[in-house]
């Protein structure tokens, strides 16, 4: 595509929402100002209700009926130039009737009537692609009112849909829209590679920057990678390297993980929750997040020596010797580190697993099991 998709829904209007929904309680108030000044500046009448009703706010009954009268001359417009075509013009003007009344209902924030609009526009649509960016603009509706099973579903039809012979572009785009529905699902590791694909051929503007793409991919790529691949996709690429220093801790971040410089890792890791708590599409997975790159750093730490001090692991990540012991017993109790503890002489003792030897144990552990089901068996024959 030639054209630049249009920002309907406004995803930075969800954005606000997220932050007057779950955001700092110091930065709340401004949230509704922003909100509101989308609110007011676009006449979204339908989502002032829904915002009015979800937080309790009064009703400002001269606006909302000056944003309806507005909204209802634009519709009857609208309207005149959909009966227009019919009437008078081809199948194409009458598609192009239908899309701009149903992009009109979308931009205002009346998601049921948008989304029988562009049912009924993709019915009347004719050529492939512009039924795929029909798919697209549903894909955005569920983003803007995070309605996961509305994403999924189209997500799925899209791809169908560009299976039947959707052009690069639009194959491209699919890719960033399924990776950022992977990431808000917490499906690290099945958004990494459409992020990768789509570093160097980005354009989906419509639902965000690209430095806010690169990002979501450093981020991605740092819970899902191992260390030489890490390097060669995210360290050298000169896609991330063009934006990274534009978002900020992004790059100590980074870098920090790769060089194995510990204590900056664990400065950046603590900007990163920060960041990841004021995301609307990651704030409800930064604790687990954070949770395993702990997890991650500890084992490549411990992966290069038999044995360490607490205090030489407390001092490489720039914490107390209490924090760290408290924090490693925790994931090593849960079976997420292979180490021990030796409290009496403050060490933390590697405890690679033999490979052979979980293989003999999984075969006696399944063994046991045929063992059990064919008693079951047996007795249920003698009855």
């Amino acid at each position: 595509m030639d054209e630049v998709v249009p920002k309907i829904p406004n995803l930075d209007i969800a954005h606000h929402h997220f932050l007057l929904a779950s955001g700092p309680k110091e930065g709340r108030e401004e949230a509704k100002r922003a909100l509101f000044e989308y609110v007011k500046t676009e006449n979204m009448s339908p989502y002032y209700v829904l915002l009015c009703d979800e937080f309790g706010f009064p009703k400002d009954s001269s606006l909302l009926q000056g944003m309806q009268k507005a909204n209802e001359e634009k519709e009857k417009e609208l309207d005149g130039k959909l009966e227009d075509a019919e009437t008078n013009l081809g199948e194409t003007d009458i598609s192009d009737a239908l899309i701009a009344k149903a992009q009109f209902l979308a931009k205002i924030g009346d998601k049921d009537k948008a989304l029988t609009a562009y049912r009924v526009a993709f019915d009347k649509t004719g050529p492939l692609g512009h039924r795929i960016d029909l798919v697209f603009a549903c894909i955005r509706i569920g983003f803007f009112f995070r309605d996961n099973d509305l994403i999924s579903r189209n997500i799925d039809k899209a791809k169908t849909l560009i299976e039947e012979g959707g052009d690069w572009d639009r194959r491209n785009r699919l890719k960033v829209y399924e990776g950022i529905y992977r990431i808000s699902v917490r499906d690290f590791k099945g958004a990494i590679q459409l992020f990768l694909d789509t570093l160097a051929t980005f354009t989906s503007t419509e639902l965000m920057e690209y430095k806010d793409f690169v990002k979501y991919t450093v981020f991605t790529a740092a819970i899902t990678l191992k260390r030489p691949d890490f390097k060669a996709k995210i360290i050298d690429a000169p896609e991330i390297l063009e934006v990274i220093d534009q978002v900020p801790n992004l790059s100590d971040f980074a870098k920090s993980l790769y060089a194995c410089n510990y204590s900056q890792f664990f400065r950046s890791l603590a900007a990163v929750e920060q960041t990841m708590k004021l995301d609307r599409l990651l704030n409800a997975h930064y604790r687990y997040y954070v949770r395993e790159m702990r997890i991650a750093v500890y084992a490549q730490l411990l992966e290069s020596y038999q044995s360490l001090t607490i205090e030489s692991m407390a001092n490489a990540f720039g914490v107390t010797q209490d924090w760290i012991d408290s924090d490693l017993s925790k994931y090593i109790a849960a079976g997420r580190l292979n180490a021990v503890i030796d409290k009496v002489n403050g060490i933390v003792e590697t405890n690679r697993p033999d490979a052979k030897n979980a293989q003999y144990q999984a075969t006696i552990k399944q063994g046991d099991l045929l063992l059990t089901r064919i008693q079951k068996l047996s007795r249920v024959i003698n009855v």
